[in-house]
């Protein structure tokens, strides 16, 4: 600028000059003039006029040394300016390296793409390594005694070899022996046929002799050496032969008693209600049940073979047959019974119901008896439940001063047998159209839990596990060390686990008084009574005091539990219990929750072919009558009970923002709470047209799995959440969640931008705080991923599809505490 600037002041001082030069010209020649000219008064006057020219002269003049300085100044500017060109060179120099560096950096991080893939396939291929393992670890201790065996016969085999190449070598001496002998003997006839008469051919031929004895002599001991080599050999042969048919038998034998692998366990669940079945209906002794029930336990070949022979027969020819069984030995797992209001997919509301079929599946492929009780509700899904039958049989149990009876029924649910308990009480307890929400659920639940302990008391079952689950069946704990384990009922150790400190179930203390418990003992800060309001008492605070085993489900709650804001009251109690409260990350059912084989779903996917999951987008938009035409628009969705601990203000602000950032957006749930529900419907009919915006606000479970399938991205917003199922789920079908750091979504959601989390577990966006700023960093950060890194993307969707939240790893953590609280029981016995 100031280059330009000068160089204007220039050309204006050098127009300035050639008009002084003219002028000086002009001067001159005035001056020329005025010499010839002889007029002085003319003179004076045009000298004075010159003069004033002159004047005006020495100004331009006076101007033309500035024109100079200016000159200079310009000089010293254009220095200037070749040393700043200098300059703009080198750092021309420097951005040319910066760009190579910038190549390097491409081709880096092209060779740390190709390694990651390479590691994800390493990863799928030690997955697969660690299934095959896990098969044949149940194979190792056979396998070891075998080996043993084997050894020992090699052994054996080794000697008798070594034995035998010793006999041949003595029979080859023994084959060069008897050339030499037969060469002698060929000799000899040839001196007998010339009768050679000289006393040296005589003494000649009687050393022939000497010798032809003592090679006789020789080669009968060989012989005899090599017969008794032969023998040994034999014999060794013989023992091999032994202990090979004693190896066989031992493997039929073992055959016979190994587990039967190729009957599903919906077999096994239905043999043992029907043996359940005949204890209750008092067809056979509790003591037989008992050794029946473990043979099924153990999935016994024999009582296998023994029910599908009998199906033609009759049942008391049946029930012959199977007590004819011999006596098995111990059980070789824990023996674990269920009580819960919930289980899925028969009785389902929440993540409760998923967690008692999922952790009973989980805990039945480890080998161990699981057995589930719930309530029969009138409005659960009985199409669900195979082979669901009442039994002839009726159990009372106490109530309100008097006997009630209860109908009991059994059927299988996904390979779990399950019994459902049916009160015959007039105010008809479960036969309301709905689960929960009732004004007098705690009485409903609180007969429930003493007619579960009742019926189990009645059926002579021995658990070594009773687990309760949430306020409905908390009442199980004091229920069973007051009132049932002095009944006899007490082998069980008591495992309580809360799904969700908010629901605590308080009601007055003599509520406690119906199902038979005693209100004044148990109403005392140390046991039941409500920390808050000292005249109620508090179910969950019941089971936390009185089981053997608190947990709830996930670390992470576990820990904000124990706070004053998280613990809804209950945090000082729970410090109490430190020792035996623990939290757990729920798994999900991975049978039940795969895109590879999910029917509800248009196009089954993986993660190597995610073909399938642009299908599901499309037929979802088809479906829903949202706007197809772009293909690479993102959908979100969502799935949830609109409750205030969900962040539905934050659900409804996710709406808009996905709208203003160009995606779609999906929603799915209903809410309990009505001025919520009206909200939603509200937004429902403003976009009940809209291209991308869809509300269906109730729970339809063939819906859940397409949006699953269908969605780019997933949001769980929460403003508290114990666990969560959906992230996990989400992730199982591709949807990569956008999840509020708290409870269970803190321990299994971490955000792809934070470096302090190993890049191996970063699978997904995640925000702190509970507002509107919070989702939208989350939610603006998942979509300029999705829009401008693609094959960062479907990375991220492959990574997240192979991590496993299956009941796997959960389930062994709730094996070990069983086994570590049952061997501490017997141990206090045995004391």
């Amino acid at each position: 600028m100031r280059l330009a600037e000068t160089d204007a002041r220039i050309k204006v001082a050098t127009q300035e000059k050639i008009d002084v030069e003219l002028l000086e010209g002009q001067l001159e020649k005035l001056r020329n003039e005025l010499a010839q000219k002889g007029s002085t008064e003319g003179r004076d006057v045009e000298l004075h006029d010159l003069q004033k020219e002159i004047l005006s002269d020495e100004c331009l003049l006076s101007h033309n040394e500035s024109i100079h300085s200016l000159t200079e100044e310009l000089n010293s500017l254009r220095a200037e300016n070749a040393s700043l060109k200098n300059a703009i060179e080198s750092f021309k120099t420097q951005l040319s390296d910066v760009k190579n560096n910038d190549e390097r950096l491409v081709v880096l991080e092209k060779e740390r793409s190709s390694l990651e893939s390479a590691l994800k396939d390493l990863e799928s291929k030690l997955s697969i390594s660690q299934e095959d393992v896990s098969k044949l670890s149940t194979l190792r201790v056979e396998c070891k005694d075998l080996w043993d065996k084997v050894e020992n016969l090699q052994l054996l085999l080794d000697k008798a070899t070594k034995q035998a190449d010793q006999a041949i070598i003595v029979l080859q001496q023994n084959q060069d022996l008897r050339r030499k002998v037969d060469n002698l003997e060929a000799t000899l006839e040839e001196a007998n046929i010339y009768k050679l008469s000289s006393d040296k051919l005589q003494k000649y031929n009687e050393l022939m002799q000497q010798k032809i004895k003592l090679l006789e002599d020789r080669l009968q001991k060989s012989d005899e050496e090599i017969s008794s080599y032969v023998q040994l050999y034999q014999e060794s042969v013989k023992e091999f032969q032994d202990t090979l048919d004693t190896l066989k038998e031992e493997s039929k034998r073992r055959a016979l008693d190994a587990p039967v692998e190729d009957m599903p366990w919906e077999f096994w669940s239905r043999l043992l209600l029907l043996i359940d079945g005949w204890s209750l209906e008092k067809k056979i002794s509790v003591d037989e049940a008992k050794l029946l029930r473990e043979k099924v336990w153990k999935r016994d070949r024999r009582i296998r073979d023994i029910y599908l022979s009998c199906k033609e027969q009759s049942e008391d020819e049946a029930i012959s047959a199977f007590l004819e069984l011999p006596s098995s030995a111990t059980s070789p797992g824990l023996y674990v019974i269920h009580i819960a209001a919930e289980i899925a997919p028969v009785a389902k509301v929440g993540g409760l119901g998923d967690v008692v079929s999922g952790l009973g599946k989980a805990l039945q492929k480890k080998g161990h008896l699981v057995e589930i009780v719930v309530p029969k509700y009138d409005c659960m899904q009985h199409d669900r439940v195979r082979d669901l039958r009442a039994l002839d049989v009726v159990i009372p149990s106490y109530f309100d001063g008097q006997l009630f009876k209860n109908k009991i029924w059994a059927g299988t649910v996904e390979g779990l047998p399950v019994y459902f308990i049916e009160p015959h009480h007039p105010d008809k307890l479960f036969w309301r159209g709905q689960f929960y929400g009732e004004h007098d659920d705690f009485r409903r639940f609180s007969f429930f839990s003493r007619a579960a302990l009742e019926f189990l008391l009645q059926a002579g079952k021995k658990p070594d596990i009773i687990h309760c689950h949430d306020w409905q069946t908390a009442f199980i704990a004091p229920l069973y060390w007051d009132i049932y384990a002095p009944k006899g009922l007490n082998s069980a150790r008591i495992c309580f686990t809360c799904h969700n400190f908010e629901y605590q179930g308080t009601a007055a203390a003599s509520e406690l008084e119906s199902c038979g418990l005693d209100a004044h003992h148990l109403n005392r800060p140390d046991r039941m009574q409500d920390n808050s309001a000292h005249d109620r008492v508090n179910s969950v605070k019941g089971g936390v005091v009185f089981s053997n085993i608190v947990t709830t489900v996930s670390p992470t709650y576990a820990q904000e539990v124990r706070t004053a804001e998280g613990g809804q009251g209950l945090h000082s109690t729970l410090s109490a219990h430190s020792k035996k409260f623990i939290g757990i990350l729920n798994g999900i059912d991975t049978d039940s929750w795969n895109p590879a084989t999910d029917t509800f779903l248009d196009v089954q996917y993986n993660a190597n072919d995610l073909q399938g999951k642009a299908e599901n987008k499309q037929a979802l938009r088809r479906n829903l009558c949202l706007s197809s035409a772009d293909v690479r628009r993102p959908l979100v969705g969502c799935i949830t009970r609109l409750v205030p601990q969900k962040g539905v203000h934050l659900i409804r602000h996710a709406i808009y923002l996905t709208l203003e950032l160009g995606g779609q957006f999906v929603l799915l749930g209903s809410s309990p709470v009505p001025h919520i529900q009206r909200e939603f419907e509200g937004i429902a009919n403003h976009f009940q047209n809209h291209d991308h915006i869809r509300l269906i606000l109730k729970y339809d479970e063939s819906l859940s799995h397409t949006i699953y399938a269908a969605s780019d991205m997933f949001i769980i917003p929460s403003i508290f959440e114990p666990c969560g199922l959906t992230q996990m789920i989400a992730m199982r079908y591709g949807a990569i969640p956008i999840a509020r750091k708290t409870g269970g979504l803190n321990d299994s959601v971490f955000d792809v931008d934070d470096d302090t989390i190993p890049s191996q577990f970063r699978n997904g966006f995640t925000f702190l705080n509970a507002d509107e700023q919070g989702i939208n960093g989350a939610l603006v950060r998942a979509f300029n991923l999705f829009m401008n890194n693609p094959e960062s993307w479907k990375q991220l969707v492959q990574k997240d599809m192979n991590i496993d939240f299956s009941w796997d790893s959960s389930a062994a953590q709730y094996e070990d505490l069983y086994l570590r609280s049952v061997a501490r029981a017997r141990a206090t016995k045995r004391a």
